[in-house]
């Protein structure tokens, strides 16, 4: 009879088996230095923003204003990742980031910078981003065995939660130090260090699209694809809604400045505290054989997201807020790994930049427009009643999504690529 022990420990792959690829590593070391300064940006212009017009609503407008360039480019962002070379495309992407870091920079020397040209710079950079999710998501799998991936995604995550760890609070403690002025230097910096990285990488990657298809058509292509699987529909919507409800990070500089009362530096920590619970989950996914019962344990980390938002929201402690914060963070952390693992496996490698649009949608519809929302409904109720309220809802559409789609619930193992 074999030695269950053995059995059991040949199912856990090596908990750094994508980092053999040297590709890989560039591609994190790339990705962590973008996304350090993306998160230091971030905070210096929520501040800002709340500290010039002391508006909820312009903190949802924020959020608008990088949304918009995902829905209006995302037929043409999917046909760029699959027809160009996705190494020149993330480069490009990387470079118009840069500007944009520069020009914010430029703003901050007129005395009273006028609210038109701020959000005119975040739709650059919505835009960049929105090239830029479909294009490194189909990269990756290029880079590693198609056996590495589901650890290639736990490493991919847990990099971007270190970046949302440590971006926010170097953003919030250079703000306090050196104004927004800074942090912007220090944006387009990391964004220079990040393309003489991605320079550095080694590969040709591109979908095999034929050259008569329409855009349009290729993206209908990757509609279609993702609604013919219930598994994937199933885990992108419900994703969207429940975060599009329960965000409240844009509401964070109200909560900083007015609630909990702890400045830039308590905002930066506020901000990073999500992805610390995040890289913790990470790190241990990583080094964990492949999840049973995935799809049971996704709609459970999106209900404890619902009620540790719940919790946070009712918060007047900062300690108690930055725990609740972490929590938010760590069931997400488990929810997006599924997610992502799912679309990754059950997704031909000639659609993937497409499929990759359609995910960038939807993503963007729980981020930035969750944004929106709660800078919306803050502006109608108030900052406490909004956050509870998309907690109460988030909570609610697990519920629903356990209902409509059960083909999602019964979900077992991530590594069975045969799921309906």
């Amino acid at each position: 009879m074999p030695d269950s022990a053995h059995i059991a420990a040949a199912d856990v792959p090596s908990p750094l088996a994508a980092f053999r690829s040297r590709e890989f590593r560039l591609l994190q070391v790339s990705a962590l230095a973008s996304q350090v300064g993306l998160n230091m940006q971030s905070v210096a212009i929520g501040w800002q923003l709340y500290e010039l017009t002391g508006e909820a609503l312009n903190l949802g407008y924020a959020g608008l204003a990088q949304f918009l360039p995902v829905v209006l480019l995302s037929p043409f962002t999917g046909h760029a990742a699959d027809r160009f070379d996705r190494k020149w495309l993330l480069v490009a992407c990387h470079g118009l980031l840069g500007i944009a870091a520069v020009m914010l920079l430029v703003l901050t020397r007129v005395p009273q910078p006028p609210l038109a040209a701020v959000y005119g710079l975040l739709v650059v950079i919505g835009t960049a981003r929105a090239f830029l999710g479909p294009t490194a998501q189909a990269l990756m799998p290029s880079l590693v065995s198609s056996a590495a991936l589901p650890n290639a995604v736990a490493w991919s995550s847990s990099t971007y939660q270190l970046a949302v760890v440590s971006g926010p609070a170097f953003g919030g403690a250079l703000y306090a130090a050196l104004t927004a002025a800074g942090v912007y230097t220090c944006t387009a910096l990391l964004e220079l260090l990040t393309i003489a990285v991605l320079l550095g990488i080694r590969t040709r990657s591109r979908g095999n699209v034929a050259g008569q298809s329409s855009i349009q058509r290729e993206f209908s292509a990757g509609l279609r694809f993702v609604w013919s699987r219930p598994v994937i529909l199933g885990a992108l919507s419900l994703d969207m809604v429940a975060v599009l409800l329960g965000n409240a990070i844009a509401l964070l500089p109200i909560y900083a400045r007015d609630i909990l009362r702890v400045g830039p530096q308590g905002l930066g920590l506020l901000r990073s505290a999500p992805a610390v619970g995040a890289i913790m989950v990470g790190f241990w996914l990583a080094h964990r054989a492949p999840m049973r019962r995935a799809g049971g344990v996704m709609l459970a980390c999106v209900a404890m997201f619902g009620i540790t938002t719940i919790a946070f929201g009712l918060s007047s402690s900062f300690r108690f807020s930055l725990l609740m914060l972490m929590l938010t963070g760590a069931v997400d952390m488990v929810s997006v790994f599924i997610r992502h693992s799912l679309v990754q496996l059950q997704t031909p490698d000639e659609m993937r930049g497409r499929v990759a649009a359609v995910s960038m949608v939807f993503i963007g519809a729980s981020n930035e427009l969750g944004h929106f929302e709660s800078g919306l409904v803050a502006h109608a109720v108030g900052p406490v009643q909004a956050v509870v309220l998309g907690g109460i809802g988030t909570c609610l559409v697990v519920v629903v999504w356990t209902l409509c789609f059960p083909a999602l619930r019964r979900v077992d193992r991530l590594d069975d690529t045969n799921h309906a």
